[in-house]
């Protein structure tokens, strides 16, 4: 099947019925998409299709033909950090890790529709991706660092 991946088309040999998850992480070493529950609860599995956030571990592989795929791997440019990702580097939004990425594109995928989101819609946009490790305060002080406010 031929899937539109962080601007590129890739040809991959998968079934219909696999995850894209899955597929992103087995088949074609992307492995920034993690996999938590594997039952689209803790959001680390967080990619864009379309620019919308879905959780990939319950997407079918073959439902996101013709469209636009961004994981974690793509929002850097050109090797520079997408702002977000610099932004929770500076506040260490993250502990362990595990749930970065998926919150990296949650919060992506929310400023691509509004320009300057308030606390309650950055909160909004995040509530599916779950972190043990921070509190959440670094990871909403990163996502106001990126969009320009003080935190």
């Amino acid at each position: 099947m031929a899937l539109h991946i962080n601007g590129r088309q890739v040809d991959v040999d998968a079934c219909q019925h696999e995850s894209l998850a899955e597929v992103l992480r087995e088949r074609l070493g992307l492995r920034g998409t993690k996999v938590g529950c594997d039952s689209g609860e803790c959001g680390a599995c967080t990619v864009m299709i379309d620019g919308a956030a879905v959780n990939s571990c319950v997407t079918l592989a073959g439902s996101a033909v013709d469209s636009k795929i961004t994981t974690v791997e793509g929002l850097a440019s050109g090797g520079v950090l997408h702002k977000l990702q610099q932004a929770f580097l500076d506040h260490g939004a993250f502990q362990c890790g595990y749930c970065t990425s998926g919150m990296l594109m949650s919060a992506a995928a929310l400023l691509q529709l509004v320009n300057a989101p308030t606390d309650g819609q950055i909160r909004d946009a995040l509530q599916g991706n779950i972190c043990r490790c921070t509190g959440y305060v670094q990871i909403l002080a990163a996502v106001r660092s990126a969009i320009g406010e003080s935190s």
